[in-house]
Protein backbone atom coordinates (compact mmCIF):
# COMPACT_ATOMS: atom_id res chain seq x y z
CA UNK A 1 0.00 0.00 0.00
CA UNK A 2 2.76 2.62 0.76
CA UNK A 3 4.37 2.12 -2.82
CA UNK A 4 1.20 2.41 -4.67
CA UNK A 5 0.06 5.44 -3.13
CA UNK A 6 3.23 7.76 -3.94
CA UNK A 7 2.65 5.88 -7.11
CA UNK A 8 -0.74 6.92 -7.56
CA UNK A 9 0.13 10.61 -6.32
CA UNK A 10 2.65 11.05 -8.81
CA UNK A 11 0.46 10.10 -12.05
CA UNK A 12 -2.42 12.52 -10.46
CA UNK A 13 0.52 15.33 -10.77
CA UNK A 14 1.49 14.43 -13.86
CA UNK A 15 -2.12 14.42 -15.05
CA UNK A 16 -2.69 17.76 -13.68
CA UNK A 17 0.07 19.03 -15.80
CA UNK A 18 -0.70 17.87 -18.70
CA UNK A 19 -4.47 18.66 -18.59
CA UNK A 20 -3.70 22.22 -17.61
CA UNK A 21 -0.76 22.97 -20.23
CA UNK A 22 -3.00 21.64 -22.83
CA UNK A 23 -5.97 24.18 -21.57
CA UNK A 24 -4.03 27.08 -21.85
CA UNK A 25 -3.16 25.49 -25.68
CA UNK A 26 -6.57 25.55 -26.38
CA UNK A 27 -7.03 29.30 -25.62
CA UNK A 28 -4.85 30.58 -27.89
CA UNK A 29 -5.87 31.45 -30.67
CA UNK A 30 -4.25 30.43 -34.39
CA UNK A 31 -2.53 33.48 -36.42
CA UNK A 32 -4.90 32.39 -39.91
CA UNK A 33 -8.54 30.74 -39.86
CA UNK A 34 -9.09 28.73 -43.15
CA UNK A 35 -12.48 30.48 -45.31
CA UNK A 36 -11.37 33.64 -43.13
CA UNK A 37 -9.93 37.06 -43.54
CA UNK A 38 -8.06 38.33 -40.20
CA UNK A 39 -7.94 41.63 -39.89
CA UNK A 40 -6.67 44.30 -37.05
CA UNK A 41 -8.51 46.98 -35.50
CA UNK A 42 -7.21 49.32 -38.51
CA UNK A 43 -9.02 47.36 -40.90
CA UNK A 44 -12.37 46.92 -39.04
CA UNK A 45 -12.82 50.49 -39.41
CA UNK A 46 -11.82 50.83 -42.57
CA UNK A 47 -14.24 48.21 -43.59
CA UNK A 48 -17.14 49.62 -41.35
CA UNK A 49 -16.70 52.49 -43.48
CA UNK A 50 -16.49 51.42 -46.85
CA UNK A 51 -18.97 48.33 -46.47
CA UNK A 52 -22.15 49.32 -45.12
CA UNK A 53 -23.92 45.89 -44.83
CA UNK A 54 -21.44 44.92 -42.72
CA UNK A 55 -22.35 42.58 -40.38
CA UNK A 56 -20.02 42.17 -37.24
CA UNK A 57 -20.53 39.64 -34.05
CA UNK A 58 -19.16 39.62 -30.97
CA UNK A 59 -18.90 36.23 -30.35
CA UNK A 60 -18.03 36.44 -26.49
CA UNK A 61 -20.78 35.20 -23.70
CA UNK A 62 -22.98 38.12 -23.36
CA UNK A 63 -21.58 38.91 -19.82
CA UNK A 64 -18.51 39.87 -20.98
CA UNK A 65 -20.70 42.82 -22.89
CA UNK A 66 -20.67 44.57 -20.40
CA UNK A 67 -16.69 45.40 -20.11
CA UNK A 68 -17.80 47.04 -23.47
CA UNK A 69 -18.62 46.24 -27.04
CA UNK A 70 -17.73 47.69 -30.75
CA UNK A 71 -20.80 50.11 -31.82
CA UNK A 72 -23.16 48.53 -33.94
CA UNK A 73 -21.84 44.40 -32.81
CA UNK A 74 -24.29 42.00 -32.70
CA UNK A 75 -24.13 39.57 -29.52
CA UNK A 76 -23.94 35.78 -30.78
CA UNK A 77 -21.95 33.95 -28.19
CA UNK A 78 -19.66 30.83 -29.44
CA UNK A 79 -21.96 28.33 -27.36
CA UNK A 80 -24.71 29.71 -29.50
CA UNK A 81 -23.82 30.02 -32.36
CA UNK A 82 -25.49 26.86 -35.29
CA UNK A 83 -26.22 27.47 -38.90
CA UNK A 84 -29.31 28.05 -37.64
CA UNK A 85 -28.48 30.98 -35.31
CA UNK A 86 -26.71 32.45 -37.74
CA UNK A 87 -29.00 32.63 -40.89
CA UNK A 88 -31.46 34.68 -38.35
CA UNK A 89 -28.12 37.21 -38.25
CA UNK A 90 -26.69 36.70 -41.65
CA UNK A 91 -29.93 35.59 -44.34
CA UNK A 92 -27.34 35.86 -47.09
CA UNK A 93 -24.33 33.52 -47.61
CA UNK A 94 -21.97 35.93 -48.96
CA UNK A 95 -22.44 38.98 -46.74
CA UNK A 96 -19.79 40.02 -45.32
CA UNK A 97 -19.31 39.35 -41.92
CA UNK A 98 -17.02 40.09 -39.13
CA UNK A 99 -16.02 38.12 -35.76
CA UNK A 100 -14.47 39.21 -32.57
CA UNK A 101 -13.99 38.29 -29.19
CA UNK A 102 -11.85 39.01 -26.88
CA UNK A 103 -8.37 38.70 -28.31
CA UNK A 104 -5.96 36.71 -29.22
CA UNK A 105 -6.46 34.50 -25.49
CA UNK A 106 -10.16 34.16 -26.52
CA UNK A 107 -11.19 31.88 -28.69
CA UNK A 108 -14.87 32.07 -28.80
CA UNK A 109 -14.22 34.01 -32.22
CA UNK A 110 -12.16 31.31 -33.87
CA UNK A 111 -14.76 28.50 -33.01
CA UNK A 112 -17.62 31.04 -34.18
CA UNK A 113 -15.70 31.80 -37.58
CA UNK A 114 -15.35 28.26 -37.61
CA UNK A 115 -18.56 27.59 -37.70
CA UNK A 116 -19.79 30.15 -40.00
CA UNK A 117 -17.81 28.63 -42.71
CA UNK A 118 -18.69 25.04 -42.20
CA UNK A 119 -22.40 26.49 -42.58
CA UNK A 120 -21.30 27.87 -46.46
CA UNK A 121 -20.78 31.42 -45.54
CA UNK A 122 -18.09 33.03 -47.07
CA UNK A 123 -16.60 36.67 -46.65
CA UNK A 124 -15.96 36.15 -43.20
CA UNK A 125 -13.75 38.23 -41.89
CA UNK A 126 -11.89 37.28 -38.60
CA UNK A 127 -10.83 40.38 -35.65
CA UNK A 128 -7.78 38.25 -34.11
CA UNK A 129 -7.43 41.07 -31.42
CA UNK A 130 -10.54 41.36 -30.16
CA UNK A 131 -11.84 43.60 -27.87
CA UNK A 132 -8.42 43.63 -25.97
CA UNK A 133 -6.95 45.11 -29.11
CA UNK A 134 -9.88 47.92 -29.28
CA UNK A 135 -9.73 48.71 -25.95
CA UNK A 136 -5.70 48.86 -25.95
CA UNK A 137 -6.03 51.49 -28.97
CA UNK A 138 -8.36 53.81 -27.07
CA UNK A 139 -10.94 53.03 -30.14
CA UNK A 140 -14.62 53.96 -28.94
CA UNK A 141 -16.29 51.30 -26.95
CA UNK A 142 -20.06 51.43 -25.57
CA UNK A 143 -21.42 49.56 -22.36
CA UNK A 144 -24.74 47.80 -21.74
Amino acid sequence: MKKIFPQFLWFIVCFLLVTTTQAKEKIKSPDSIPGTTKVNAERLIELVGSIPNLIVIDSRIRTDRTQGYIEGSLSLPDEETDCESLSLIIPVKNNPSLFYCNGPKCGRSVKASKIAVACGYTNIYWFRGGFAEWKDKNYPFFKE
